[in-house]
């Protein structure tokens, strides 16, 4: 993972620390995916963070699933605040990886166990992932992260 020297936004980067406890409190991230002609789509989705990949729970029937499956190249924004002084957030990008069958029946997969309780504690308030039969998992390790904190910006 890179987290990239931001030349002008050092000053608002976020700290490992700080980049660790945002993406682990927020709860709704936007994801960027690349349509067949190459327009760029964006929609809104839960996910976890386990302190190195950004874990995504999506319907497998949606057009971003679609989208990942034919180009796994991604971009995802995770940001917050109302007022100017109060915006910070994230954006990872790369290339997601499909992990444990897809749609998601609840098949034993230790590589999800830990995406999957992160997941489940802070969405649905569960020790254990409830599975539908339809969200498969995608994590995204991301390549490159850009942050923002205009909180450290002061007065």
């Amino acid at each position: 993972m890179t987290v990239t020297q931001q030349r002008r936004g050092r000053k608002i980067m976020m700290t490992p620390g700080e980049l660790d406890e945002f993406l682990a409190t927020e709860r709704t991230c936007r994801v960027a995916t690349v349509s067949p002609d190459g327009a760029p789509h964006v929609s809104a989705l839960w996910f976890a963070w386990d302190g190195t990949s950004l874990w995504l729970y999506s319907v497998v029937r949606s057009r971003r699933w679609t989208q990942l499956r034919r180009d796994p190249r991604v971009a995802v924004v995770v940001d917050s605040g109302e007022e100017y002084d109060q915006l910070r957030g994230v954006e990872l990008s790369g290339r997601v990886e499909f992990v444990g069958e897809a749609p998601r029946t609840g098949e034993l997969c230790a590589e999800l166990d830990t995406a999957e309780t992160l997941f489940a504690r802070k969405n649905f308030g569960l020790d254990e992932m409830p599975h539908d039969g339809r969200h498969a998992w995608a994590r995204l390790t991301p390549k490159k992260i850009v942050s923002w904190d205009f909180r450290k910006l002061g007065g």
